[in-house]
């Protein structure tokens, strides 16, 4: 890895974080008007996930971490929420996980550079059909908050094995004064 990249970047989840952010600034622009409070809650949700990630991974802490990342797919779940109401309130299609679209759409993935480095998402502009864009947020929200939970699982599986940072420390201290 790149010293100059962070590790978080090469987490599916911040990829796929950072899409929905992307692809939801551009759905805001596209369907809904830019004065009101939705435009502003998606906006911030879509960039909470991204950030919170990003900020979650610099703690020392798992603890710290582990609850970012819950703030992260807290976002998610909201924006999932405000996908699945533009949806209902349009009167368009929220699509069934087993459509053909639906299947097609969770088989696309985040590409990296020619020499395999995560540069930047590359993935499609959001689509100017609403229905299309809402469920291929929807889609891609799903898949982060997935890809989120089991990030979570995983550290606190790791804090019950190893302790926490306060712990550790602890143990350090400890360590010093026995020798």
């Amino acid at each position: 890895m790149p010293e100059s990249q962070a590790g978080y970047k090469y987490l599916l989840s911040y990829q796929y974080s950072s899409v929905i952010y992307d692809l939801t600034v551009e759905f805001c622009h596209f369907f809904i008007n830019p004065k009101s409070r939705t435009h502003d809650q998606m906006t911030q949700a879509g960039r909470s996930g991204k950030q919170n990630i990003a900020e979650g991974s610099e703690f020392a802490s798992l603890k710290g971490y582990i609850k970012l990342l819950g703030v992260a797919k807290g976002s998610l779940t909201e924006l999932t929420e405000d996908y699945e109401d533009y949806l209902r309130q349009k009167n368009l299609q929220l699509w069934k996980k087993d459509d053909l679209r639906i299947i097609k759409m969770r088989e696309m993935r985040v590409l990296r550079d020619k020499d395999n480095n995560f540069t930047l998402p590359q993935f499609p502009h959001c689509p100017h059909d609403a229905e299309l864009a809402a469920n291929l947020l929807l889609t891609l929200c799903k898949k982060t908050t997935f890809l989120l939970d089991r990030q979570i699982k995983s550290l606190e599986e790791k804090f019950v094995k190893e302790g926490g940072y306060t712990e550790k420390l602890f143990r350090k201290r400890l360590e010093n004064r026995n020798k």
